[in-house]
């Protein structure tokens, strides 16, 4: 059963990157949607993502359902016109408890195997950080410019609303590239599902994880180069590089320094 047909004959596919039709027909991977804990039960408009999730289970695929227990608390701002009513923690728990309830109608949660469907909260990985980690470590990858180019962004900023955007609202994104990182580096989580008012968001998140990814392969590629040339011989440079930190080690002489070595301290070094 290919996933991808499923969705295209039934008329629920509205985009998709390139590559992920054959990245499912390769092998089991890992998906997530998610779900806004702003009510006690899922509505109607719940149904196309829930069934999009249930589609992918049967075609043999691991699939999650993250509730928004930290984003829940703030409000997505794609296609609204104005900010919602944020929700105390209390409530939100309350709701989540009862959203799972419901899902388990849907979903497979007990069987064993790679396919069995997993309920994540992101207030459990969100809690953790302090504001400013977040704009330190998540903040700095993705610019104003960028976040600003969305559709649900430019709508609330254009003439036509009254209301404009709290910074609660545009770091929304951010939040949700978040989760899916987390995702993607705990769960193995491939493919990130949504409705098409999701797509700004969605690209926001496969960019945050290539800026991501890209940054920790130059920090490993700049530890092997600096390692690599501090142990050649016939080079005495005993400073090596943290982490790509930058910091160095005081210099160690070696004994096969001779002529056209090179040494940290300053007036040694000699043809």
């Amino acid at each position: 059963m290919n996933f991808v047909e499923e969705l295209r004959w039934r008329g629920m596919l509205h985009n998709i990157m390139p590559g992920t039709e054959e990245m499912l027909n390769k092998e089991v991977c890992t998906a997530y949607l998610g779900i806004d804990p702003t009510a006690d039960s899922l509505h109607i408009g719940h149904l196309v993502g829930i069934m999009m999730l249930s589609h992918f289970q049967r075609c043999g695929h691991r699939p999650i359902a993250l509730l928004g227990g930290a984003t829940g608390m703030i409000g997505d701002p794609s296609g609204k016109s104005q900010e919602r009513n944020l929700l105390d923690e209390e409530t939100l728990q309350h709701n989540q408890a009862c959203i799972k309830k419901q899902l388990s109608k849907f979903l497979d949660f007990e069987s064993e195997g790679p396919t069995a469907a997993q309920l994540v909260n992101n207030y459990t990985w969100m809690s953790q950080f302090s504001f400013l980690e977040f704009i330190r470590d998540i903040g700095k990858h993705i610019t104003v410019n960028y976040m600003m180019a969305k559709d649900s962004v430019k709508k609330r900023l254009s003439d036509e609303s009254r209301e404009g955007m709290s910074f609660t609202e545009f770091s929304y994104q951010l939040l949700q590239g978040y989760d899916y990182l987390w995702l993607y580096e705990h769960k193995g989580c491939r493919l990130q599902l949504g409705g098409s008012d999701q797509w700004g968001n969605i690209t926001t998140s496969t960019e945050l994880i290539r800026q991501c990814v890209l940054e920790a392969l130059r920090c490993r590629i700049q530890r092997f180069m600096l390692n690599q040339l501090a142990n050649s011989d016939g080079i005495c440079i005993g400073v090596i590089a943290l982490h790509g930190s930058g910091r160095f080690r005081s210099c160690r002489r070696r004994r096969s320094c001779g002529a056209g070595s090179l040494r940290c301290t300053a007036g040694r070094n000699r043809a």
